[in-house]
C-alpha cells in the first residue's frame, strides 16, 4: 500500500477565482501550458497523422467526465483504439481494439496531450486527480467524492505513486491527500516525477486488463 507523507494539511489562505479555483494554480497552469503547446506542436501533428492513418477519423476521442465539484465537461485524448466491431455491429472488447500504436501512445502518455486544451479552457489543471467516468459519481463514498474539490489533472499524486496498478481504495486515498495538501511546490514535484515515470513506463495498465477494471463502488475494489 502506498505510503503518504505525514505532514498536516496546509491552512494558508490563497486568492481564488470566482469558481473557487486558486488563482496561483490557474496562473501556473497557463504559464506552462501556453509555451508547452507551442513546443510540442510538431509532436501533436505527427501523432494526429499516425492516429488518422492507423485508426481512421476522428483522431480525437472525447467523452463527458466530471470536473471540478462534479461539473461535467468533455475531455479530449488521441484515439488509442480502433472501431473494430463484431458481426452484430457491437464494438469489440478494449483488449481487441487496442492497437500497437495505441499501446505505444498510452505507454508514452502521448494520448493525454490533447488534454492540454482542457487545461487552457480551465476545465482541468496540469496536476490533480484524474477525471474518471460520470457513472462513478454515485458510487463514491463521501470521502472519496472529495477528489472533486479540486480541478481534475493531466497527471496527479496517484499517477506517480502506482498509476493503474493501484487499487481503487489506494488511488482515492492518494487523490484526497492531494486535495488536502495541494501547493505549487507539490505540483512541480508531481510534474517532474511524471516525466520520470513516463520514461520508465510504469503502471500503464492493470495486470490482465487492456485498460482498467470498472469501479463498482465501495472501498477496496480494484480499478
Amino acid at each position: 500500500m502506498p505510503q503518504l507523507p505525514t505532514s498536516p494539511p496546509r491552512g494558508r489562505i490563497r486568492p481564488v477565482l470566482p469558481d473557487g479555483v486558486p488563482l496561483s494554480k490557474r496562473l501556473f497552469d497557463l504559464l506552462l501550458t501556453f509555451p508547452g503547446l507551442i513546443l510540442i506542436s510538431p509532436i501533436l501533428l505527427i501523432v494526429a497523422l499516425l492516429v488518422w492513418i492507423f485508426h481512421g477519423w476522428p483522431v480525437i476521442f472525447s467523452q463527458e467526465r466530471p470536473g471540478y465539484r462534479g461539473k461535467p465537461f468533455r475531455v479530449y485524448k488521441f484515439r488509442s483504439m480502433s472501431n473494430a466491431r463484431d458481426r452484430q455491429g457491437n464494438l469489440l472488447p478494449d483488449a481487441e481494439r487496442l492497437t500497437r500504436l495505441g499501446h505505444f501512445l498510452r505507454a508514452a502518455s502521448l494520448d493525454e496531450l490533447p488534454e492540454l486544451l482542457n487545461v487552457l479552457r480551465g476545465e482541468m489543471s496540469l496536476v490533480g486527480p484524474r477525471p474518471l467516468l460520470m457513472a462513478y459519481l454515485d458510487r463514491y463514498t463521501p470521502e472519496q467524492a472529495r477528489r472533486h474539490d479540486v480541478l481534475p489533472g493531466v497527471t496527479g499524486w496517484a499517477q506517480i505513486n502506482g498509476r493503474n496498478y493501484l487499487s481503487w481504495e489506494d488511488k482515492f486515498r492518494l487523490d484526497v491527500w492531494y486535495v488536502d495538501h495541494w501547493s505549487l511546490g507539490l505540483d512541480v514535484k508531481i510534474l517532474l516525477l511524471t516525466f520520470w515515470k513516463v520514461l520508465k513506463r510504469e503502471g500503464i495498465s492493470q495486470p490482465g486488463h487492456a485498460t482498467m477494471e470498472e469501479f463498482m463502488g465501495g472501498e477496496g475494489d480494484p480499478e
